[in-house]
């Protein structure tokens, strides 16, 4: 059980914060005693959030940045300095994706989805390592994949093949940034039934029951589970871990392999 303390006196960034497993994460390190900026394009959004976190005492404020614009990133990750006096933590959350077979997929689709999910993380990683260098505590990268990036995914290659590249990237920064203390890590969620993705996709077709009996543990997962995975990774309870994927899945994925 985490305390109110256990990231207390670190600062985390966290892109596409103002919605889903990204606003859960924020929220959930505010608890536990961390100051939290979040990033997004929609204003109004993480300005909501912002407020939410605040009413309960969290420390946390908003700024409006795209993550495939590196100017606009590195300008927020430098507010958030100014702001809290240091970057301890930087979360990749923000993530495009959409369903289309790659023969119907157009080169400005499979762009999009790369900008935003494999080029908006590298923006995040190199506009914070200096920054992340100078954490007290050691810094910490944590960017949110999928397990597509690993196995792949019919109607769904832009994802996954962005996903692998967020893996691979986040390896090799493990090994060239470890000496400067940065532990770099991913976390690959299963279906997560309370998210917009998880009810348009499933819920809402029908498909809700199969896809959950598709899990070992037989339902889909939380949001909150994945921001507790985020907190583990984020703290010292994990000082030794990096270079590692988190799947956060109910045993999805080992279902597929022993089938």
């Amino acid at each position: 059980m985490f305390t109110d303390d256990t990231l207390k006196g670190r600062t985390a960034l966290i892109t596409g914060g103002g919605s889903g497993i990204g606003l859960e994460i924020a929220t959930h390190y505010a608890r536990v005693g961390a100051s939290v900026m979040l990033v997004g394009r929609n204003e109004d959004r993480i300005e909501a959030a912002v407020k939410a976190i605040t009413a309960e005492g969290g420390k946390a404020a908003a700024w409006r940045a795209d993550v495939r614009n590196y100017d606009e990133l590195q300008a927020a990750i430098q507010g958030t300095v100014e702001r809290f006096g240091g970057l301890d933590i930087l979360i990749n959350n923000a993530a495009g994706n959409f369903v289309c077979p790659t023969a119907e997929l157009s080169p400005r689709g499979w762009k999009t989805v790369i900008d935003i999910d494999l080029n908006g993380t590298f923006h995040g990683c190199h506009a914070a390592y200096p920054y992340l260098k100078q954490s007290p505590h050691g810094g910490t990268i944590i960017s949110i994949i999928t397990m597509l990036g690993i196995t792949g995914w019919p109607g769904a290659a832009h994802c996954a093949a962005a996903k692998a590249g967020i893996l691979s990237l986040s390896r090799t920064l493990a090994v060239e940034w470890g000496p400067d203390k940065i532990r770099v890590n991913t976390i690959s969620p299963g279906p997560i039934g309370d998210t917009e993705g998880v009810r348009r996709m499933y819920i809402e077709t029908g498909r809700g029951e199969l896809e959950a009996r598709k899990t070992a543990l037989g339902r889909f997962g939380r949001k909150s589970e994945i921001a507790n995975a985020a907190i583990y990774l984020a703290s010292d309870l994990a000082g030794y871990v990096t270079g590692e994927n988190l799947i956060v899945d109910g045993g999805r994925w080992l279902k597929y392999v022993a089938a």
